[in-house]
């Protein structure tokens, strides 16, 4: 698989930005969370916004990667909630258990998360995000 853009969203609305300019450039893209999400937002959360997601761009091919920072019990929370994938930067023995169970509840784990365009705070999000998706090399 070749390198896919990130775009870390904060919100459904954001999603929805995101997904409109991934469909409109034929894009895939990868929706991030806030940094460390999963403990202020929630799993919950994030499971809600990734179904809403999917359900309204069934075309755009889409990955999603929920924070869980260095918390363990956030990254647990996830697997609860059947998150697809986390991003866990805590201690290598505590990841390796994780991903150990992560494996088995099949969802990814990662170290770390793709550096990608943050869309808080800017004030033309849609043209932030074709700009942003139109510049990002896909080498599939």
């Amino acid at each position: 698989m070749g390198h896919v853009p990130a775009i870390r969203i904060h919100s459904l609305t954001e999603a929805r930005i995101a997904l409109d300019a991934a469909r409109a450039l034929g894009r895939p893209v990868t929706l991030v969370s806030a940094a460390a999400a999963a403990g202020h937002a929630g799993p919950g959360w994030w499971r809600a916004l990734v179904i809403a997601a999917r359900r309204e761009y069934p075309d755009v091919a889409m990955t999603t990667i929920l924070d869980c920072d260095d918390s363990a019990g956030d990254a647990l929370a996830a697997l609860r909630e059947s998150v697809e994938c986390i991003a866990f930067r805590g201690r290598g023995d505590v990841a390796a258990k994780l991903r150990d169970i992560a494996t088995q509840a099949g969802t990814t784990l990662v170290g770390s998360h793709p550096d990608g365009l943050d869309l808080r705070g800017l004030r033309d999000q849609p043209a932030a995000c074709r700009v942003w998706l139109r510049a990002e090399p896909d080498h599939d």
